[in-house]
């Protein structure tokens, strides 16, 4: 375990922070934005349609994912529950914001309100069940492979964990979502399939980002491969 300077524990406590910002910031917007959909032909091999809930989605698992192989596996449960007391806070102002009335003159009435932030109560509760489900066994996951391949290869780690998590959220989320009439039955499959060929197709891609982030990490902090960051609070 790497030795820090207090300057050194700020600074990573520091990164730990923006990590976290961007992954609730990523968290929420997902669920505020879903109920916009969009196609997207992929070179003519395929024709994804998917919310435009799911492209700031796939950030939350690559922050995960570079929490849990630079920080350890408690610091990415941390913020994995600190994103749904944001969701869920997020959740809250919504409410208050469509429970008072609308002037006049605003330009967005209560009834266009309702209609675009309406449905964000179930958008919440099925990406929550979702959210718990996906992220805890990626991190679980990516911890299993990380022993297994004693810290080497970490693109088996980042992607074999991402694949399945993103398979259970995409699922289940499309699952309560239909399930609640939000959705027709009609289009969870199609759905479904698109969804998660969307996230292991970024899954994918974000692979060498994952490399450069924990790369640049490493060498800020002196660290040797596979260990992980270990610090108390200053």
């Amino acid at each position: 375990m790497a030795t820090l300077s207090v300057k050194d524990k700020l600074k990573a406590q520091q990164i730990y922070m923006i990590l976290s910002a961007l992954f609730i910031a990523s968290l929420v917007v997902s669920n505020l934005i879903f109920q916009k959909f969009f196609y997207w032909d992929f070179f003519g091999l395929y024709t994804f349609e998917i919310s435009v809930g799911i492209l700031p989605y796939p950030v939350t698992f690559l922050i995960t994912d570079i929490i849990s192989e630079v920080y350890g596996k408690k610091k990415a449960n941390l913020v994995v529950t600190t994103g749904i007391f944001a969701s869920f806070f997020s959740l809250l102002i919504v409410y208050a914001a469509d429970a008072v009335p609308a002037t006049a003159w605003s330009p967005i009435g209560n009834s266009l309100f309702e209609k675009v932030f309406g449905a964000t109560a179930i958008a919440v509760f099925a990406s929550m069940v979702a959210y718990l489900l996906a992220q805890y066994i990626d991190i679980q996951l990516f911890h299993f492979w990380k022993r297994l391949t004693k810290g080497k290869h970490l693109w088996i780690r980042n992607n074999f964990s991402t694949f399945l998590s993103q398979f259970v959220d995409t699922f289940s989320v499309l699952f309560l979502l239909c399930s609640f009439g939000k959705i027709d039955w009609e289009l969870f499959s199609g759905l479904l399939l698109s969804g998660f060929l969307f996230k292991v197709l970024i899954a994918a891609l974000d692979t060498p980002f994952l490399y450069l982030a924990v790369y640049q990490l490493r060498k800020l902090f002196n660290l040797k491969p596979a260990e992980e960051l270990k610090f108390e609070a200053v």
